[in-house]
């Protein structure tokens, strides 16, 4: 994997971040039930999921409690303002990884990986934030927040996926084909459908 210029990650972290919010900010009052490309999710799921995963890395790094409920059973129900815990999660784990240097060579996570490079580890957690804020944008109807994320994303998905598989975080890798850009080979490799379209044009 190619070595991000020093603190690169930061902003890549940051970037992520902007996506998810920006995407479950603009989800329409009649789109929390929308199917997403995460299969028998709803885009409810999804915000939910993205917001535990949040939490879990916080955790990871500071302490403290992680998720209230399982990040991969998530109910499909929030009650009252349905963004202020995701809000919360993105805000915690941005105070999170500012504590942690450039070159901390074991940080925490919770992945089944354990402890990873700062680099590493921080933009695994963008990998997240990111790739289910297009899951929430495509099902939705909005654009695609990949594009000048997707190859630092595809750089570490490639050194991390593979074993978590086995967990059943990601779908099997589908063949993006010899002339894919960056964002079609990372969605591709996670077991995404490039072309994927719900019920929303």
């Amino acid at each position: 994997m190619s070595e991000m210029a020093a603190g690169q990650w930061r902003i890549v972290l940051d970037e992520a971040h902007t996506a998810l919010r920006t995407t479950a900010e603009a989800i329409p009052s009649d789109g929390w039930d929308l199917p997403t490309p995460c299969d028998r999710w709803t885009v409810t799921q999804v915000l939910q999921h993205a917001t535990g995963d949040q939490i879990a890395f916080t955790a990871a790094i500071v302490g403290g409690a992680g998720p209230q409920e399982d990040p991969f059973a998530p109910s499909g129900r929030i009650d009252g303002d349905k963004l202020i815990g995701l809000r919360a999660a993105l805000d915690a784990s941005a105070r999170a990884w500012a504590g942690v240097a450039d070159d901390d060579p074991q940080v925490r996570t919770p992945l089944p990986l354990g402890a990873l490079s700062a680099q590493v580890a921080a933009v695994a957690c963008a990998l997240d934030a990111a790739v289910h804020a297009w899951d929430i944008a495509v099902a939705t109807g909005q654009p695609s927040p990949l594009h000048d994320l997707a190859r630092p994303l595809l750089e570490v998905a490639r050194r991390i996926v593979e074993p978590l598989r086995d967990y059943g975080a990601y779908a099997p890798a589908l063949d993006a084909g010899a002339e894919a850009d960056d964002v079609s080979a990372l969605l591709s490799y996670l077991g995404r459908d490039p072309q994927w379209s719900g019920a929303r044009s």
